[in-house]
């Protein structure tokens, strides 16, 4: 998958390696933009099911656009990515409407190795 191009994304329990989301793949979209989803899924997730567990993300840009609650690609929307925009607007009203308490942490990818949720496409 280029970038832009073809993007999916998931959530993957850390201990066990369980797959608990998985969405696309989109046409037309980033890593960045996966990334920011995920945790913004991630964050829906366990806060509707009152969990809290650490999320980790490999992507230092989506970690900030979370910070900032507003998701900071260059893409240009595109009748390709429409759906993927209206997720990613979803996505930011989601932020925008809740705080949470869940810790967020950047992966280390040069010390832990890729992170379980990536597609083992690297």
């Amino acid at each position: 998958s280029g970038n832009p191009g073809k993007m999916e994304y998931r959530g993957v329990l850390l201990q066990s390696g369980k797959e608990i989301f998985r969405e696309g793949p989109f046409e037309e979209g980033t890593n960045n933009i996966g990334e920011f989803l995920a945790i913004v899924h991630a964050l829906a997730l366990l806060e509707k099911r009152k969990i809290s567990l650490p999320v980790y993300s490999d992507s230092a840009n989506a970690l900030l656009w979370v910070k900032k609650k507003k998701c900071g690609t260059k893409l240009k929307e595109s009748p390709q990515n429409a759906g993927l925009f209206e997720l990613i607007r979803r996505a930011e009203q989601w932020l925008l409407n809740h705080s949470w308490n869940i810790p967020l942490y950047k992966w280390e990818t040069k010390a832990w190795g890729e992170i379980p949720a990536d597609f083992g496409r690297k």
